[in-house]
């Protein structure tokens, strides 16, 4: 067994054969890369040059006056594009270029990575198709749009839930047939070896500055930090130069949908069971014949039946606390942090934003708290609304 490929238990590729060799050329060349300078400095350049790194660690001053407590920011929102997402589409989109790839593949849910992969293949002049659940290409029509001004084709998927996990397989059948030329830019901390390691090594980034961040304006690290998981790719990028910290307790917030005693949700850590999907060994929501559930969240972002592989072993080992938030408790945390800070966040951050807001009175006063607000809310204000009308009705 590849120790490399598994985090405690968790992780590997369990995948179709024709997929094993472009698995094998990938991890090859992203080792290879990343130990080349002349790599390491394009992608540092255009971190700093295109997308604006490194993004503010800001003080929430009127929450922390509510609070008794300093909360902090970090502002991934603010990255080129609107979310976190373009730290590792760059870093993957670099080493499809690296390998001599002709054309970029993605999946996407809430649209950010489609639109961040989009935006990479137009600066590096590489085709880009991305597959996005139908239902998703509804409720994000702002992102579609920008994906297909960035010259990109995108592609609804009809099948199945229609979200997220449809795309993901929709994806990777296309890989299958055209893997040859074609790289396929994964888009969480999930999926097959290895896609959560180069994930967390393009993403780790947020948690970097952020801890440098903090001890510049605090002096000292955080009693707690927190981030929304999906897949999981913003959140492992906070915690990763983290978990070594033991002072510093870290908080997972997941999305419960209605509820999670409701049918639809997507809380996985805290209601799934391990099982392998989509190429690897995690937690996921399964029915009791282990058939893959569909899920529910108001935000498409984290509308997905399974977690990364390194979170399910972060949940093993008891480093990290993952907890459900409702729709209702992150639709309040969305207008909250917009009437209270002037910053509108997407409603995957928002899922963060709710859980601090549960956690926060459990600290002394003056404890410091770091969020890590994954995205902007342009592309949920319409979703919102919706749902204001609905519940003004």
């Amino acid at each position: 067994m590849n120790q490399d490929a598994y985090f405690g238990e968790y992780g590997g590729a369990f995948v179709p054969e024709p997929l094993v060799k472009p698995l094998d050329e990938i991890a090859a060349a992203f080792k290879k890369a990343t130990q080349d300078p002349d790599f390491t400095a394009r992608l540092n350049l255009l971190l700093s040059d295109f997308a604006g790194r490194p993004t503010p660690l800001t003080h929430a001053a009127n929450l922390s006056a509510q609070f008794k407590r300093q909360i902090y920011l970090k502002r991934e929102d603010l990255l080129h594009g609107g979310a976190h997402k373009t730290n590792n589409t760059l870093g993957q989109g670099l080493l499809a270029q690296w390998m001599g790839k002709k054309r970029l593949i993605a999946e996407t849910g809430a649209g950010q990575h489609g639109v961040a992969t989009a935006m990479i293949g137009a600066l590096l002049k590489l085709p880009v198709t991305v597959y996005m659940g139908a239902i998703d290409v509804e409720r994000q029509a702002m992102n579609v749009a920008r994906m297909k001004l960035f010259g990109a084709t995108v592609v609804p998927v009809q099948i199945g839930s229609r979200t997220l996990k449809d795309a993901i397989n929709e994806a990777m059948r296309d890989w299958i047939g055209s893997s040859a030329d074609t790289f396929y830019i994964f888009g969480t901390a999930a999926g097959p070896y290895p896609f959560p390691q180069m994930v967390r090594y393009f993403q780790k980034v947020i948690g970097i500055e952020a801890k440098k961040q903090i001890l510049q304006k605090e002096g000292r690290l955080p009693d707690a930090i927190y981030a929304c998981v999906g897949g999981g790719s913003n959140a492992i990028g906070l915690f990763a130069d983290f978990l070594k910290e033991t002072s510093v307790q870290i908080f997972g917030a997941e999305a419960a949908g209605e509820g999670v005693d409701t049918p639809y949700h997507a809380a996985t850590l805290t209601q799934g069971h391990p099982g392998i999907f989509h190429g690897m060994h995690a937690h996921f929501l399964q029915t009791p014949e282990g058939h893959i559930m569909e899920t529910h969240s108001v935000s498409a972002g984290l509308d997905y039946p399974g977690v990364g592989p390194e979170h399910s072993h972060l949940q093993s080992i008891g480093r990290v606390h993952y907890e459900p938030i409702t729709d209702q408790e992150a639709l309040h945390a969305f207008a909250y942090l917009a009437r209270e800070e002037g910053i509108l966040p997407a409603l995957e951050s928002s899922h963060a934003l709710a859980l601090l807001l549960k956690k926060v009175t459990e600290f002394p006063e003056d404890s410091i708290h770091l969020l890590n607000l994954s995205g902007r809310g342009d592309k949920d204000l319409a979703t919102y609304l919706e749902q204001a009308k609905g519940d003004a009705s």
